[in-house]
């Protein structure tokens, strides 16, 4: 299916282009979309019905009429595909997360429903999670924090960012924020791209597409995974591409943990050459709690949290309404995935 050709599923067939009605499951963690949001979405689509959809698909009212998911992270792919086969009507998902991998189901395909995501929507948080977690490992952060827990007065010597070369895997527009934010900072920044035609951004060095991945791993100080999980991307990170990394660097992951083979991970935070690795996805989340991440020194654990900030949910339905005004149009929608690219 075309991406481009998709983009443009509306109008509804509700009043003056709105949709009949608009499924919605939980839309993040902990947090409901059933509070100051409604009259939001009511207001972007006068005349629509929204039906509450909980976590494993399901509504208590008929789905015959939905045209339109707002799909939160609770909302898996098994679950998605049996709301699916309740709902005849339906032509747009919106998925409040950037990666699409569990949305992009053997239904969704079949069904050639048109897919959005929350494209822009996490850049300022993440990329903020990224430069602290620069800033504190440069700062001995970690091993100061232990030696205040010991009660020892130890001087440890830092390193300044500037004398770093950070390197980004992927750079869509959370790259391209971590890009700006460590920018004044001063240090080299390179970068590797699917498609490094599309280009690169001032002032960072491209270094080419995916065969330029073990030159960026071989010179940079931290490397950070920015990119979506996809088939071509699953165990990018393996026993391979870390024996090349340079001694010493860290691993900062704020995509999907399905980027990172864990045990080749885990070899390579205890022998070496690896520094270390700050960690917000893994394959399996929670993260159990006999995971040797949690008792590795040098591995920095966080509970997919990188996204988190209190802007995110009025950011989130900032797109969505703005895409619902362009369905009840007719008009494009933005931020359209790609089925085939995976993003």
């Amino acid at each position: 299916m075309n991406a481009e050709k998709a983009a443009i599923v509306g109008p509804g067939h509700g009043p003056n282009g709105s949709p009949l009605a608009i499924a919605i499951s939980p839309v993040l963690t902990g947090r409901d979309a059933f509070g100051d949001m409604r009259e939001r979405i009511l207001e972007a689509a006068p005349g629509t019905r929204l039906i509450p959809v909980n976590a494993e698909g399901v509504a208590d009212e008929p789905l015959d009429e939905v045209e339109v998911l707002l799909r939160g992270w609770t909302l898996g792919g098994d679950q998605l595909d049996r709301f699916i086969g309740r709902a005849p009507k339906l032509r747009w998902i919106h998925s409040v997360s950037v990666g699409v991998e569990s949305v992009l189901t053997p239904c969704v395909r079949l069904r050639g429903l048109t897919v959005t995501n929350g494209r822009r929507v996490f850049d300022q948080p993440i990329a903020e999670y990224v430069l602290t977690m620069i800033l504190a490992v440069c700062r001995r952060l970690p091993q100061l924090l232990d030696l205040q827990r010991e009660r020892t007065w130890q001087p440890l010597e830092a390193l300044e960012v500037r004398e770093t070369t950070i390197g980004l895997v992927g750079l869509g527009g959370i790259a391209c924020e971590i890009a700006r934010l460590l920018e004044p900072l001063g240090p080299r920044i390179v970068a590797v791209r699917r498609r490094p035609e599309a280009g690169s951004i001032e002032g960072v060095e491209l270094l080419g597409g995916a065969d330029a991945l073990p030159g960026l791993l071989a010179q940079s100080d931290f490397v950070v995974l920015a990119l979506p999980l996809t088939s071509g991307t699953a165990a990018l990170i393996d026993d391979q591409a870390i024996s090349v990394m340079k001694p010493g660097s860290w691993l900062i992951n704020v995509s999907r943990g399905g980027l990172v083979d864990e045990a080749a991970l885990v070899r390579g935070l205890r022998m070496g050459p690896m520094g270390g690795a700050v960690l917000d996805a893994f394959r399996h989340e929670p993260l159990p709690e006999s995971s040797p991440f949690y008792r590795l020194s040098n591995c920095i654990v966080t509970p997919h949290t990188s996204w988190s900030s209190d802007a995110v949910l009025r950011r989130t339905f900032d797109v969505f309404c703005e895409n619902l005004g362009r369905f009840r149009a007719g008009e494009p929608l933005d931020f359209v995935v790609d089925p085939e690219a995976g993003y």
